[in-house]
């Protein structure tokens, strides 16, 4: 894994990213927020957009908590 790291912080920081979106949250709000977390941390390692991340982070992680919540932890 300490290999992984120092030849591929990108796709290291991604899968941390996407780990993060699997929290789901307690309630709407905390959905959007770590969604929103997780967006930003994919777009900072992506290079994109911070703010367009934030967005669809939050979107995405409370639409699939909404849909799916015997998935969500």
């Amino acid at each position: 894994m300490l290999g992984a790291i120092k030849t591929q912080p990108k796709a290291v920081l991604a899968f941390v990213a996407l780990l993060a979106v699997s929290a789901c949250g307690d309630t709407i709000g905390k959905q959007g927020l770590i969604g929103a977390g997780a967006g930003v941390a994919g777009s900072a390692v992506l290079g994109g957009n911070l703010l367009a991340g934030a967005a669809v982070g939050a979107a995405g992680n409370v639409a699939y908590c909404q849909t799916f919540p015997d998935r969500c932890n």
